[in-house]
């Protein structure tokens, strides 16, 4: 049989792109438009990876689901008006991801991704930066359960033809951490995203990276170099 294919996962918002700055305002301005009272922005921050519905039930617990539709409705729409119509510019990629990105797929790994965006919001990342090809399964909230059930890295191992103990996930939230942990994968925490290195480390993260080029050197070392 042939060997199964290694796995480099990556989150998106937090860990290829920053998206702090947009996240955080259209929350804002959908807490205002909803006449609720507001939350802080390290509130908003905390919830960054869940899928909407999941990060609105823990900003307000105690909505009803019909509640909580509406006010996710009321955040794309704020979303999409802060990023289109007032024609904000791309989230940045942090430093360093292009090169790792491109790096690990000349070395043969199989990239993926697996985020709390949309399945638009995504496609919108790939297209501004110009990451086409790069990637071989690309899995968002739309499809799956938020995180941290591990549907999304389990799908995301299936589609590439690999194993779970050839996969590393790689996110900058608890989120992140503990869905890998639950589907036997590697967990990579980075330090430049929304949750502490404590919370991190506290989710299950092997290891924690302050800088993008410690990356591939740690993929090799826990699922190996490409024979």
């Amino acid at each position: 049989m042939p060997e199964p294919t290694k796995l480099v996962v990556f989150d998106c918002d937090g860990t290829l792109v920053d998206s702090q700055h947009m996240i955080v305002g259209a929350m804002h301005e959908t807490f205002r438009e909803a006449q609720l009272p507001r939350v802080s922005d390290s509130q908003v921050r905390s919830i960054v990876g869940l899928s909407l519905n999941e990060a609105i039930a823990v900003l307000i617990p105690g909505l009803n689901s019909c509640e909580r539709t509406d006010l996710v409705d009321v955040y794309k729409k704020t979303f999409y008006r802060l990023r289109v119509e007032q024609d904000a510019g791309p989230d940045p990629l942090y430093e360093g991801t292009r090169e790792v990105l491109i790096a690990l797929k000349e070395e043969g790994y199989q990239l993926g991704v697996a985020t709390g965006n949309s399945k638009r919001g995504l496609a919108r990342v790939i297209a501004e930066h110009d990451l086409e090809g790069l990637f071989v399964t690309l899995q968002t909230a739309d499809g799956h359960p938020s995180k941290p059930h591990p549907s999304m890295i389990q799908t995301a191992i299936a589609e590439a033809g690999s194993r779970a103990e050839h996969t590393v996930m790689i996110g900058d939230t608890s989120y992140d951490m503990v869905m890998s942990v639950r589907a036997g994968t590697y967990a990579l925490g980075v330090n430049w995203g929304y949750h502490s290195e404590d919370d991190l480390k506290a989710a299950g993260a092997k290891h924690i990276a302050s800088f993008y080029n410690e990356v591939p050197s740690l993929v090799r070392a826990w699922i190996g170099n490409i024979a």
